[in-house]
């Protein structure tokens, strides 16, 4: 078994349901504005953006864990956007498909936050 590496998404609730749809193993396409898919590094980060931005614009914010093979992640470099733990993944829209077919096991719920 290759060895992987643990990534984060914070995703909203019309995400997480087109993620149960593929039976939690995919992400779905992204949006013509949206050019880059870009998982987390860290969970602390992933619960950030889904608790302080996710809920307030949507209600709800969810935050999924999944793993996927070291080699592929290899040609990904790591991409820092504020503060030390603010360390995502650019992945072009254009190679989603391709990065879905290297998540090793299933994409699983760890945290939700919804609106008091």
């Amino acid at each position: 078994m290759p060895a992987t590496t643990l990534l984060y998404r914070p995703v909203n609730q019309q995400e997480l349901d087109l993620i149960a749809a593929s039976n939690w193993r995919s992400f779905p396409p992204r949006l013509p504005e949206q050019p880059i898919f870009y998982p987390v590094l860290n969970e602390e980060y992933a619960v950030q953006i889904s608790r302080d931005w996710n809920v307030p614009y949507y209600g709800v914010g969810y935050v999924v864990r999944f793993a996927v093979d070291n080699v592929y992640l290899a040609q990904f470099a790591v991409e820092n956007v504020g503060d030390p733990m603010h360390n995502e993944l650019w992945v072009p829209a254009e190679r989603l498909a391709e990065f879905n077919q290297h998540i090793d096991g299933l994409i699983e719920v760890i945290a939700e936050f919804r609106r008091s």
